[in-house]
């Protein structure tokens, strides 16, 4: 028997927008959910550890090009971040890191094992001869 009652997609909605394609308002709006959030969050904290470790700081990873902040996401493990914010994101995380390591220099999470590569990803300004 078939009901002419719209589909229940979701609890927060009374009918689809499109019913039987299943597509409604919630899930278009995925980006600002408490999940997409929270794997925004997870995802800035993996590649600030990951660039902290190399002493690149917020400032230098704001100016990278597009490319070279996609390239660095996927040397560190995460999958490019499609926004900018949560760039942002994991620029703030390093300030905040560079201060704190400021008031703990002893401490081992203020160190930078890979400082060294540095270089592969942030290249000095060549002065003129």
């Amino acid at each position: 028997m078939l009901s002419n009652a719209a589909p229940q997609c979701c609890p927060t909605r009374a009918r689809a927008v499109l019913p039987g394609a299943h597509l409604h308002l919630c899930m278009a709006d995925y980006a600002h959910s408490p999940a997409a959030e929270a794997g925004r969050a997870a995802k800035a904290r993996q590649l600030a550890g990951y660039l902290w470790d190399r002493a690149i700081t917020g400032s230098e990873l704001l100016e990278l090009p597009d490319q070279v902040r996609r390239k660095l996401a996927r040397a560190a493990g995460v999958n490019p971040p499609s926004t900018a914010e949560t760039w942002r994101s994991v620029a703030g995380l390093l300030d905040e890191k560079a201060v704190w390591a400021e008031r703990n220099p002893d401490h081992p999470a203020a160190r930078r094992p890979h400082r060294d590569e540095k270089l592969l990803w942030i290249k000095p300004p060549i002065t003129p001869w």
